[in-house]
């Protein structure tokens, strides 16, 4: 099957674009006016289109990339086809550049797993192709391919960074880095982890022959207040080494300059948003973690809930009682002190997240106290699949995985699209019918997400607008 990898690949890749051809095509035909943030973003592009690139829409809060993108296609196309009129960066050709970039994100996804899971040699072609089918309906990611917003080509450059970053290939990796940050600011959390992995991988390396001479092979085990003492003194040592300094830069310099940027940036705009700044402020949101390790139970639970993961984590509290205890009151705490509620999630009953805010949180005051021991069991399982990689790559993960969410005071799943997947193409290779009841859980999602979008509509007693359901 391996020798006809490339062709089978090429015909899911191909009834990919075919399907969801014809769902967007029936997404254009009922909804053929901008809708939501489209009011926004389509009106911007073509004022592109036309030329007018000194006007500038204060309600929108992201740099121009989307906008540029789309001209430097469409532009072009339009010219060797002859196209003129309305046609010409029509909201229906907008929205097709980000079907294009769905189908570039399968390709990507699937050259990831390739790379990532080169070294098992158990991973078959079955499960790396459809581990990148899977992944690229993911229904936050797949739903987006169909109107004119900035994840799918957001994503497509945060992965694309993240593949040359994993060839070696960093100076490209920071260029297409450059251009995910123009999709979206916060893809800078991505960029640096990009470089972050570099760091870590060089760092596990060290670790391993600090440990070979000193003959304990347990050191990377960390399990004990010892061996964390002897871990962040090792962190310490390599990184207050002048030597090692000099050569993590030298790897790192293109990732760098771009931090260098985003700093210059920040400093001259006097902020990271650029636009409407009065619903988009930081926060420390904590909570946005349990949300996300909520969110990729739920996406991942054929990977992460069985019986027997249950059993080992109960196993686990009654070995480390005191730990969890611990854990609890900490989670209690940040909980308590730390939950925002925007005022957006509770005021647009169009996305998902105001019916599950409005019909679990909301319900009682305790809810959100009560929910902490499923946080806790999906931190476990979380914390579980990601063994196979290494102390540092986990703790460059995390960090990011926090600066990426927390800040974040509004809830909203779109934000969790990148460190989702990430998270879910570096846990071990599923095995073929978890990965085929992933896809399953993901086509049914789909399928309800766009019939409720197409057919589920309803009015607002102060508009004659039609208001559809969405993520």
């Amino acid at each position: 099957m391996e020798r006809l990898e490339p062709l089978l690949f090429s015909a899911v890749l191909s009834s990919n674009f075919l399907i969801s051809s014809v769902v967007f095509s029936a997404i254009s035909r009922v909804q053929r006016a901008p809708y939501m943030d489209e009011i926004f973003h389509v009106p911007q592009a073509q004022r592109y289109c036309n030329g007018r690139f000194s006007e500038w829409d204060p309600m929108i809060t992201t740099l121009p990339g989307l906008y540029l993108v789309s001209t430097g296609i469409i532009k072009p196309v339009s010219w060797l086809m002859g196209w003129t009129g309305s046609v010409v960066c029509s909201t229906g050709m907008l929205r097709f550049i980000n079907l294009l970039f769905n189908t570039g994100n399968l390709y990507l996804l699937y050259l990831l797993l390739c790379k990532i899971h080169q070294k098992d040699k158990a991973t078959s072609a079955f499960q790396r192709i459809m581990s990148a089918l899977t992944l690229a309906s993911f229904p936050l990611l797949y739903f987006f391919s169909f109107l004119y917003y900035t994840d799918a080509g957001s994503t497509f450059f945060i992965l694309f960074t993240y593949l040359m970053c994993l060839y070696g290939s960093h100076c490209i990796a920071a260029c297409l880095g450059f251009c995910a940050f123009m999709f979206r600011q916060t893809n800078i959390v991505w960029i640096v982890f990009c470089a972050g992995t570099v760091v870590a991988q060089k760092l596990a390396e060290a670790w391993k022959i600090d440990s070979v001479k000193k003959r304990d092979e347990k050191t990377a085990v960390l399990n004990s207040t010892v061996e964390i003492k002897k871990f962040v003194r090792f962190l310490l040592e390599y990184v207050l080494s002048l030597n090692n300094l000099k050569a993590l830069m030298l790897l790192t310099w293109p990732y760098i300059i771009l931090v260098v940027g985003f700093l210059l940036f920040v400093s001259l705009n006097g902020g990271i948003v650029v636009g409407d700044r009065t619903n988009h402020e930081i926060s420390l949101n904590f909570p946005q973690l349990f949300y996300f390790l909520s969110f990729t139970l739920v996406f991942s639970v054929s990977h992460l809930l069985s019986p027997h993961k249950v059993f080992s984590f109960v196993s686990s509290v009654q070995k480390q009682p005191l730990f969890y205890v611990v854990l609890v009151f900490v989670s209690l705490l940040l909980v308590w002190k730390f939950t925002y509620v925007h005022n957006f999630l509770l005021a647009d009953n169009r996305h998902y997240t105001f019916y599950i805010w409005k019909n679990i949180f909301q319900r009682h005051e305790l809810i959100k106290y009560m929910l902490v021991p499923g946080y806790i069991f999906a931190l476990w399982t979380f914390i579980e699949t990601l063994k196979s990689k290494s102390v540092f790559w986990n703790l460059v993960f995390f960090i990011c995985l926090a600066a990426a969410t927390v800040p974040q005071k509004l809830l909203e799943f779109r934000y969790f699209i990148m460190p989702y997947l990430i998270y879910r193409l570096n846990i071990p290779m599923p095995l073929g019918f978890k990965i085929l009841a992933e896809l399953a859980i993901y086509f049914a999602v789909n399928v309800l997400t766009v019939y409720l979008f197409l057919y589920k509509t309803f009015q607002w007693q102060d508009s004659t607008e039609v208001q559809r359901f969405m993520w």
